[in-house]
């Protein structure tokens, strides 16, 4: 057996191997921080789930590409593919494997079920978790056991293969029924069209990439193994921010991911930035997150969607009118959602009734009053008309009034939050001003050369007092506030880099930019796509594959690349 894999080798612990359109993956992270001894069958339908486990020898290794996963003992390997996004290839040479139920207690409400198939002989494990069936199919070889089958109550369930001789088979997730598995093509034929696929994306996303961009690769896997198909809530091919717990789409995080796939993957990047807004209700807000079981109203997200829609646009994304049309629609009922439903009687400003709405969930600005009037929501939204200002132009619609408003905000963010050197957030009730360290305050750089020169050059001096080794700290490191593994008290963040990084870059601060940019590169290119870093160490923290955070560092490449090409 010769299986030469191909592609950018990564630790499952980090990143699960998994296939461009499934709903499940391969990983030893069964739960949120919780890591187990062997690899299992984790799917993401209902939640996150792991259903089954595959019980290697003691002492075996795994690695993992694009395409392949393996174990390996001794002279012995199993070998792992997709067949497609719902099916799995397994083979084994003079190396046994178990594959259990991960759940060990079958109850009328919990639980997989192992069964026989009396029409094919093929062994069914039945996840109450997930309503679906993961079908074991063997195409070479015998089993050598199985255990627990038709068997309730607290016992193993599955399946022995054994560790003499050569073994294969398919695992399938589906429904209630699907026709016998048939083999349409052997297993190293799947091993090498999975690399294509995977390569014809990486290309079309990172075309610019060399050793100059080392992780530009993986960053693509990031983002293609935690793409899912349509199901559920989920209407629309979608990036999911991770294939480990955080499984969802929020409603701030897809916008990053759209810009990262606007040049080369057009049609998903569209599909990313409209998602959310397949679900805006009748006030015109946006979910907090979509997963494959559930639609959550409880916050929302800030509106940087103009911002994002004018950055594809500046990308190339082919637009017709009748994406314009829904964009504008779409992009004017969530705007009048914050004029309408979040300013206070007689206030010109809008606001958040907590820190989530702002996705710094807990960041020191929300100390106080957590109902505040903040520069950074201000900053969004007075972006967000502008962009709905160029739409209603171009489709002959009357600009004047989202400029008229825009201006308005404007005015009233300079008059009432600016304190001379940087932005402090207001109580909404109180009326009491918030002065913080943090650097959301700071996040009215966005504006660019709409702000006052001062007062971006302000805003940049501020930003170097949070800037690491890594790249910009969401709480400087010296504030009695500071928080190593702090969320948004301390660790760098992608989508606040990106955002601060753009709006230096149009306020004509680009050495600053650069320097940020590089940083934040190098700290990817170290330490991979977590949710985020230390800003200390750098080290990645929570979630280790987060798409936002690939999405961000091709993003930050791409144009770097760009900028150096334009420069000869």
């Amino acid at each position: 057996m010769t299986v030469v894999p191909i592609g950018p080798a990564f630790a499952v612990q980090d990143i699960p191997f998994s296939h461009r359109g499934s709903w499940f993956g391969i990983s030893p992270v069964i739960a949120e921080n919780i890591v187990a001894d062997d690899l299992h069958l984790v799917s993401h339908r209902n939640g996150m789930h792991a259903i089954l486990r595959f019980i290697v020898l003691p002492g075996a290794t795994v690695a993992a590409t694009p395409a392949l996963l393996s174990w390996h003992h001794d002279d012995g390997r199993i070998d792992l593919v997709f067949d497609d996004q719902d099916t799995i290839r397994v083979r084994g040479h003079r190396l046994g494997l178990d594959i259990v139920a991960a759940a060990g207690t079958l109850t009328p409400f919990s639980g997989t079920y192992l069964y026989q198939d009396p029409v094919d002989g093929s062994h069914v494990f039945t996840s109450y978790e997930t309503g679906r069936r993961y079908r074991v199919t063997v195409l070479t070889g015998d089993l050598e056991a199985v255990d627990g089958q038709q068997t309730l109550g607290t016992t193993r369930r599955g399946l022995t293969l054994p560790p003499d001789g050569e073994w294969e088979l398919a695992i399938e997730e589906f429904g209630t029924a699907r026709r016998p598995y048939r083999s349409r093509a052997t297993f190293d034929e799947l091993h090498r069209r999975a690399q294509t696929t995977f390569t014809a994306f990486a290309d079309a996303v990172a075309p610019w990439r060399s050793p100059a961009t080392p992780a530009a690769e993986l960053a693509a896997y990031v983002l293609w193994s935690a793409t899912v198909d349509p199901a559920g809530f989920v209407t629309r091919p979608a990036v999911l921010m991770s294939k480990h717990w955080m499984d969802k789409v929020w409603s701030w995080d897809h916008c990053f991911n759209a810009l990262a796939l606007a040049a080369g993957e057009p049609d998903l990047a569209r599909h990313q930035f409209q998602l959310p807004f397949d679900h805006q209700d009748d006030s015109g807000a946006l979910p907090d997150s979509i997963t494959h079981a559930e639609v959550l109203h409880n916050f929302v997200k800030p509106p940087i969607h103009g911002w994002a829609w004018q950055r594809l646009r500046h990308l190339g994304l082919p637009v017709t009118r009748q994406d314009l049309t829904q964009t504008y629609e779409r992009l004017a009922a969530w705007t009048r959602f914050w004029l309408d439903f979040r300013r206070a009687p007689g206030h010109a400003l809008p606001h958040y009734q907590h820190g989530n709405d702002s996705g710094w969930d807990n960041a020191t600005t929300f100390d106080g009053d957590r109902v505040i009037e903040s520069a950074d929501l201000a900053a969004f939204l007075i972006l967000q008309l502008r962009c709905l200002a160029e739409l209603a132009t171009e489709l002959g619609d009357d600009a004047a009034p989202w400029t008229a408003i825009a201006d308005e905000i404007r005015a009233a963010m300079l008059d009432q939050l600016w304190n001379g050197e940087r932005f402090e957030a207001r109580g909404v009730l109180s009326g009491a001003r918030q002065p913080s360290t943090s650097l959301l305050d700071l996040m009215p750089i966005v504006l660019g050369d709409e702000l006052p020169a001062p007062i971006t050059a302000a805003l940049a001096r501020g930003i170097e007092l949070h800037l690491t080794a890594y790249g910009p700290a969401t709480e400087p490191v010296t504030s009695a506030d500071y928080a190593a593994d702090g969320y948004w008290r301390g660790p760098i963040w992608a989508p606040s880099t990106i955002l601060i990084e753009d709006g230096l870059r149009r306020a004509g601060h680009s050495g600053l930019a650069d320097e940020i940019s590089e940083r934040f590169r190098a700290l990817c290119e170290r330490s991979g796509f977590a949710e985020n870093f230390d800003a200390e160490t750098g080290a990645g923290l929570r979630d280790r594959a987060y798409t936002w955070t690939a999405s961000s560092y091709l993003i930050l490449a791409a144009a770097h690349e760009r900028r150096r090409s334009l420069s000869g």
